[in-house]
């Protein structure tokens, strides 16, 4: 495959409303989607709380609705999923989501809730890699996404199982139901089938990353964050992935899901093939981001990628066992870790970085 564009641009409180247009104007969005198909925004809710670096931010929001606007694409839809540590209508609220839907009167769906979609069975032509023995009775995925374009809005952080994450990982939670947990041991795979999947699916695929405050560290929820003050986008879920993550210090071929969906010829993960538009500069920066764990991550890193104990996982995750560890992960990031250490974090936030003051001026 070639010919991937990823534009990146950098940005300022000030400017970044427009930036988010410029950098969606340069990577093509216009020709990525079908003018005549409903899009779907595809949000990206990893905390229900508010902390920096790890959701969708309100002005990349806002920003790729005026774009989407501006360029004839009217017919809107918010789509939410649910897992099973995110409450997904306490984040639209608490992240200020909601008032940018309103404004711009955008109806908000939930994959979960059956008034809403219906799951259905699917059978990818593409030869999955993982999600045919995860989930052996079938595939299934939400009937409403057949035929509709799909804008992912991830931002720029490392997770602790794929030692980054970003667009191809955004539709992980559009995709599979509230069982994709199943997946994690195999997650990589299952990131291109994914990927494979939506692109057989949808008629048109974008993204546009929010980098303006990015996390290193234990992600995706309590990462380090580090205002770099740019914003990313493209048609290629595989390159602007590839781009974020090289800045990010990590190199493309020791990320499968990247080297495999560039292998099987989903998009551009080499680095060296992709052009860039906008300020070329910025992806020769390395920010030396480190990948950590926390409490909670690092047991899950034990039962599904580093010890023997991953093959006790259909014990703790397939049966009523999984709602222990759902407790504990919550009684870890909500009731500990957020109210000793997140909070601090926030409020820091909120004082000293330009970013923290751009989103308290946001209407909640």
């Amino acid at each position: 495959m070639s010919g991937a564009t990823v534009a990146v641009v950098r940005t300022t409180p000030e400017s970044v409303v427009d930036d988010v247009q410029r950098v969606c104007r340069l990577a093509g969005i216009k020709e990525a989607l079908d003018p005549g198909a409903t899009t779907i925004l595809k949000d990206n809710i990893t905390w229900h709380n508010l902390f920096p670096g790890v959701n969708t931010t309100p002005w990349q929001l806002e920003g790729t609705i005026r774009c989407l606007k501006s360029e004839g694409f009217a017919d809107l839809a918010a789509v939410h999923n649910h897992t099973v540590v995110t409450l997904p209508e306490k984040g639209e609220k608490d992240l200020k989501f909601s008032p940018q839907y309103k404004a711009f009167d955008i109806p908000v769906l939930f994959n979960f809730k059956p008034e809403d979609m219906q799951w259905i069975p699917f059978s990818p032509k593409f030869k999955t890699l993982a999600l045919h023995r995860i989930f052996p009775e079938g595939i299934r995925i939400p009937e409403y996404f057949v035929g509709k374009n799909i804008i992912h809005l991830p931002t720029v952080k490392t997770h602790s199982y794929t030692t980054y994450t970003g667009a191809m990982k955004n539709a992980f939670g559009g995709l599979l139901n509230v069982k994709r947990h199943y997946t994690h041991t195999w997650i990589h795979e299952t990131l291109v089938d994914l990927l494979a999947i939506g692109r057989e699916i949808h008629s048109g695929m974008f993204a546009i990353m929010d980098g303006t405050t990015a996390g290193s560290g234990p992600g995706p929820r309590t990462v380090i964050p580090h205002d770099k003050n740019i914003l990313l986008a493209s048609a290629d879920q595989v390159a602007i992935d590839a781009i974020a993550a090289s800045m990010m210090g990590f190199n493309w071929r020791d990320l499968p899901c990247i080297a495999l969906a560039h292998e099987h010829g989903l998009g551009v993960g080499n680095p060296k093939q992709i052009r860039i538009v906008g300020d070329e500069d910025v992806t020769k920066e390395n920010w030396h981001f480190d990948v950590g764990v926390n409490l909670a991550t690092g047991v899950g890193r034990l039962l599904w990628h580093d010890t023997p104990l991953r093959h006790l996982q259909k014990l703790f995750f397939h049966t009523p066992l999984v709602k222990v560890f759902i407790l504990a992960s919550e009684l870890y990031h909500d009731r500990i870790w957020y109210p000793v250490k997140g909070r601090k974090v926030v409020q820091q936030w909120l004082k000293e970085s330009p970013w923290g003051r751009l989103f308290e001026s946001y209407p909640g």
